[in-house]
């Protein structure tokens, strides 16, 4: 005999797959499944759980539980735009430039990049959007002295990301992967709740020691995740 939990998972499940509920739809509250299925909400609690492990719904504290969208797999150590990686995943990318404009590096930045202060830089924000939903902030800092040829991009048909690995080669790169949470700003550009977990990915690449970019990705954590496939080095 079937329990009610496994009933409460595969009627959930069930309609997941088949398209009945789409991601991003919200499902029964619990008590409306435990008057439902007749049950405890320890009982539907479970399975929620079940399936929010599975990767199939995201449970948000005092809002529901939700349909999760597909997540992208970025792999870790590459260096790869979202645009090449959303189509090559088989999802439809879009990107909007949000703001552009030319002005000079900080102290306090160029200490961090290592770079003189007073450099001129292009500052550029940009919004990707996946399968109609926005997957990522970029903030990009892009070095003139380095990439002339972006002072005049618009950036208004090839995204900064990819345009930079046709145009400039690298020769060393600079990975920092945290856990971060939405401000007011990201959330609402994101179409996310304020608190809500993100991951962020910090990047920097230079050339002959010189920094060609400085960038961070923020993305929804329910709506992506790194992943790499790693063997052991040769001795």
């Amino acid at each position: 005999m079937v329990s009610i939990y496994q009933r409460i998972f595969t009627d959930i499940e069930t309609k997941i797959i088949s398209g009945d509920w789409r991601p991003g739809d919200r499902i029964p509250v619990e008590h409306e499944l435990v008057a439902e299925y007749r049950c405890s909400r320890m009982t539907v609690s479970k399975a929620l759980s079940a399936l929010a492990e599975r990767g199939m719904i995201v449970r948000r504290r005092k809002t529901g539980s939700f349909v999760a969208s597909p997540q992208i797999d970025r792999t870790v150590m590459d260096i790869q735009d979202i645009s090449t990686e959303a189509e090559l995943a088989g999802h439809e990318h879009r990107f909007e430039i949000l703001a552009r404009k030319i002005e000079r590096l900080g102290e306090a930045e160029a200490q961090q990049l290592s770079e003189p202060a007073d450099a001129e830089v292009l500052r550029l924000q940009c919004l990707h959007i996946v399968d109609g939903r926005p997957n990522a902030i970029e903030r990009r800092i892009i070095m003139l002295d380095a990439v002339p040829r972006a002072r005049e991009e618009s950036f208004a048909s090839i995204p900064p990301g990819k345009w930079l690995l046709e145009q400039v080669p690298w020769s060393k790169a600079k990975h920092v992967i945290r856990a971060v949470s939405a401000d007011t700003v990201t959330a609402r550009i994101l179409q996310t709740e304020r608190g809500e977990a993100c991951l962020s990915l910090i990047r920097q690449t230079w050339q002959n020691g010189r920094t060609v970019t400085y960038v961070e990705f923020t993305h929804p954590g329910d709506r992506f995740q790194f992943a790499g496939t790693f063997h052991p080095a040769a001795n």
